[in-house]
């Protein structure tokens, strides 16, 4: 069953448009996340989904309501959002239960689901609290908690982690998906992390410029982008782009660059293209350090190794251009400081139009 859906959903102010005519389904106990850079118009679509602004053109429904001129209130949706907006006399029993509240909810109910939420978050302790006297991490908790008490059809997170720090991030992403699993509501969370896009979500909805680029699992984007844009914003680092053209391979499909080629998979649409230009997408994960005597390998210029632990990021050169190898360091930081070239598996290169920055058909991406 879908539980949110957008039929060509305009929002414009005055002459500037800023979200072209989007469509989006979103099902039942789904966690999508809506994922760009700033301006791209991922909150402004979660607002118009909460009732905040409004639709210009276009038609929502959820749940198979159209809600398109419903009050906020009235939309049984709970929404979560950056600055947490908690009351700050108020302490944090009274925090969770104010919806109910205003709602009429009897002192009974409004104990109980405070116990109950108090419960799932670990809030417990913390209930006569103030918000003043809590860690960043655990106002966040109160504010989900309130959205969860409500018992909505539909939790909205409007970029909820973006003001905690990078240990306090990676404790919350873990304790919003243990939490979703547990109550198993449809949820649209919007953020510009693509680390919180890629560990939270069962789809991920890249936007761009107000319009939806591609939509799907976070493997199929990480390892299928539709275009340049998805490939360089998903992944950290992004995926290398190397500039290239297509050449007649004796058995195999190559593309040639600044004097060295490599192979590529059959890609049905590029057959009889020789001299076409073309980029190549290649993830630093795929990339694999080569010596001097691996055939077909390609060499680059090493510019700094970055060690992180347990891997590292080789930064290099390819055509004047950065190239990023990620590598193991486990008996491999004599190899890596001496990196001079690499090979990469065909079926993991992407090809993209170098006009247009799409994707060619027919690739298998690996899967």
């Amino acid at each position: 069953m879908s539980g949110v859906q957008l039929n060509g959903i305009v929002k414009a102010y005055g002459a500037l448009q800023v979200v072209h005519g989007i469509d989006l389904e979103v099902q039942e106990k789904e966690f999508i996340v809506l994922v760009g850079p700033s301006g791209c118009g991922k909150s402004t679509t979660l607002r118009m989904i909460a009732g905040l602004e409004e639709i210009t053109d276009g038609d929502l429904t959820i749940y198979g309501r159209r809600v398109n001129r419903v009050a906020p209130k009235d939309r049984d949706v709970a929404m979560v959002f950056q600055n947490y907006a908690l009351y700050p006399h108020l302490n944090v029993a009274d925090n969770i239960a104010f919806g109910l509240r205003i709602r009429g909810e009897s002192k009974q109910n409004i104990a109980s689901s405070v116990e109950e939420v108090g419960n799932i978050l670990g809030l417990t302790p913390y209930l006569e609290r103030r918000p003043a006297d809590l860690s960043g991490g655990q106002r966040q908790r109160v504010a989900m908690g309130r959205a969860i008490v409500r018992r909505p059809k539909v939790f909205l997170f409007d970029e909820p982690l973006s003001n905690l720090d990078a240990k306090l991030r990676t404790q919350m992403r873990a304790e919003i998906k243990r939490l979703h699993n547990r109550l198993g509501v449809t949820s649209i969370y919007v953020t510009h992390d693509q680390v919180e896009a890629m560990t939270l979500a069962d789809r991920i909805v890249v936007m761009h410029d107000g319009r939806i680029e591609q939509v799907g699992s976070p493997m199929d984007l990480f390892i299928n982008p539709v275009n340049t844009f998805v490939a360089g914003f998903l992944g950290s680092p992004p995926m290398n782009m190397v500039k290239a053209k297509i050449v007649d391979g004796t058995d195999a499909l190559r593309a040639e660059f600044g004097g060295q080629s490599i192979e590529l998979a059959p890609v049905p649409s590029l057959a009889n293209s020789a001299g076409r230009e073309v980029i190549l997408g290649i993830r630093p994960e795929f990339v694999t350090v080569a010596g001097p005597d691996v055939p077909g390998r390609i060499e680059v210029t090493l510019d700094l190794v970055e060690t992180l632990g347990s891997e590292a990021l080789i930064h290099t050169t390819l055509l004047d251009e950065p190239f990023i190898i990620r590598a193991g360091t486990i008996g491999q930081m004599d190899i890596l400081n001496g990196v001079s070239g690499f090979t990469v598996e065909p079926h993991l290169i992407r090809v993209f139009d170098a006009k247009t920055g799409m994707a060619f058909d027919g690739q298998g991406g690996g899967r």
